[in-house]
């Protein structure tokens, strides 16, 4: 009898081991490749990663231009833009002709990395301005997640930091996103709404200036419409073209109430 038992026990595993003639085959799942951060592992993602690892905040992208750049000229009204993608990708020189108009923008980032960044590549400018667009990314997940309340502290303290070192401060609206075509479904659009609402509210206690690109650039869904963008993120030209006489108004404000 135990020898039958065994037998048996013998014959179980063996077909537990095997698929059954007749039945259909069961696989599980293809495991997802993903890179450390969580997102597909691309050369995109994994080049962003590495990136992190080496270099944050990447400090080496413009520490020999601003080392290059030198102070103001006398008189010079200069401004920097900080942000992510959607300023690395604006062509200040063509949508400001002749404005002493810097441009650190820097695809994919965060707030955090602005935020580490942001003395070497906007205090040690000497501007009398900053424009600082940022805060979609971090929605994205770009840098891991992130509570509305991070971003904010982050905005408050690059603004801050900007203020305290005698730099008028435009503080700009978070742009229309529907969804990411890098990270879709995650329904961005309902957080730019309640970021902005904050981002207004601050710059109203603070005395900075506002800029809100997201009222005049919004379609029905809260997102960026086919003819300000191709993906539903980054402005095209016309796109730009809406967001130029805006914060020039704003950067005049600025100017103007820092009596220069």
């Amino acid at each position: 009898m135990i020898g039958a038992a065994l037998v048996g026990l013998s014959g179980g595993a063996l077909l537990s081991g095997q698929e059954a003639a007749g039945l259909p085959e069961t696989k599980a799942p293809a495991a997802v490749a993903l890179s450390p951060s969580g997102h597909p592992a691309n050369d995109y993602w994994n080049k962003h990663d590495l990136q992190l690892l080496v270099d944050f905040a990447w400090l080496a992208r413009f520490k020999e231009d601003d080392l290059a750049l030198g102070p103001p000229a006398a008189g010079e009204n200069r401004v920097v833009f900080m942000g992510d993608s959607i300023t690395e990708g604006w062509k200040l020189g063509g949508s400001f002709p002749g404005k002493p108009y810097i441009n650190r923008g820097i695809s994919g980032q965060t707030t955090p990395q602005m935020l580490v960044r942001f003395r070497q590549d906007v205090i040690g400018l000497k501007p009398k301005v900053v424009v600082i667009l940022a805060g979609i990314n971090d929605i994205a997940g770009n840098t891991g997640p992130s509570t509305l309340e991070q971003i904010e502290d982050n905005l408050a303290s690059m603004a801050d930091v900007a203020a305290a070192n005698h730099i008028g401060v435009v503080l700009c609206s978070v742009m229309p996103a529907f969804d990411f075509p890098w990270s879709p479904g995650m329904k961005p659009a309902g957080k730019v709404v309640a970021l902005n609402v904050w981002i207004k509210g601050y710059a109203a206690e603070k005395g900075y200036v506002y800029v809100d690109y997201h009222s005049a650039m919004k379609d029905a869904q809260d997102g960026l419409p086919p003819a300000l963008s191709k993906d539903g993120v980054h402005p095209l030209p016309a796109g730009y073209a809406v967001m130029t006489p805006l914060v020039e108004a704003g950067i005049q404000k600025a100017l103007k109430s820092s009596g220069q």
